[in-house]
């Protein structure tokens, strides 16, 4: 019966302790790791329009360089050509802090 009670008793404080630590980083964190989230998007699409820019009619690299990285940057084209190419608005450019 205490064993019982006492794996409650621990399964509550891990609920809350989890608790506090999610509101600990959302209050301390949070946004700048948003942040760096955003910067690392943008410095990658940066490298892909460098080193991939032929593939939407921008070369800047000769195509041998460009070639030796394709492995390793095929799992992302898709998902770069798609947001390169995507529409975007104003409000797209603005900063999400008020």
């Amino acid at each position: 019966m205490s064993k019982t009670l006492l794996r409650i008793l621990a399964e509550k404080f891990k609920a809350l302790s989890k608790f506090l630590r999610e509101i600990l980083y959302g209050m301390t964190v949070h946004e700048m790791d948003l942040e760096l989230k955003k910067e690392r998007g943008n410095l990658d699409h940066l490298f892909m329009m460098v080193v991939f820019g032929d593939l939407v009619g921008l070369p800047l690299l000769p195509p041998y360089y460009s070639m030796r990285l394709l492995p390793y940057i095929i799992p992302s084209i898709k998902k770069w050509k798609r947001s390169l190419l995507r529409e975007r608005d104003l409000t797209d450019f603005a900063s999400m802090d008020i």
